[in-house]
């Protein structure tokens, strides 16, 4: 039985290039016989923590916004995978917002273990990822039956679609066949 897999699109822009990545990594889990769902936080509403801390004793964040349902879907999710594209050297706002909403799951059963980072960016160099994979491995800190299973990077991309003949492509593919 194949593995319920969650991608959050953490892109703003239509066929953005870290969406297409996400996407590319769908297609490797897909034939794999995975089941995959992908959230695009486009169209979500997702306002920030309060740091109220209300969650740790309800299990649920008290902003009725978007933001409730996905962390619902990543505590039941097997493996969660973050697509994002690079801003100044660090994941996208909206990645960092929603993994501090996710704070409802910290006291959680989660059922994730297997967490991916798929990241695109205009700076050609491996070390543009560094930052965001940083923050991704200090929020996996707090989730000890996680850990962080892959990453793929494509650098050197910029403009919406860019990507299209990036080999991090299939790269991203085989990573999502091999979850």
């Amino acid at each position: 039985m194949g593995k319920n897999i969650l991608v959050i699109s953490f892109s703003l822009r239509k066929r953005s290039n870290s969406e297409l990545l996400a996407d590319s990594f769908m297609g490797g889990a897909k034939a794999a016989g995975h089941h995959v769902e992908k959230i695009s936080i486009r169209d979500k509403r997702i306002d920030f923590c309060r740091g109220c801390l209300a969650c740790q004793h309800t299990g649920r964040c008290v902003i009725g916004d978007d933001g409730n349902d996905i962390a619902g879907k990543m505590l039941a999710a097997d493996v969660l995978v973050f697509a994002t594209p690079i801003y100044y050297y660090e994941m996208s706002g909206q990645m960092k917002t929603m993994l501090d909403r996710a704070n409802p799951l910290y006291f959680a059963d989660y059922r994730f273990r297997d967490i991916y980072l798929l990241a695109t960016a205009a700076d050609e160099g491996g070390n543009a990822i560094e930052g965001a994979l940083t923050g991704v491995k200090g929020w996996i800190s707090c989730f000890e039956k996680a850990r962080l299973a892959g990453t793929v990077y494509a650098g050197g991309v910029d403009q919406a679609g860019e990507i299209e003949k990036h080999p991090a492509l299939e790269k991203a593919y085989q990573t999502g066949k091999e979850v």
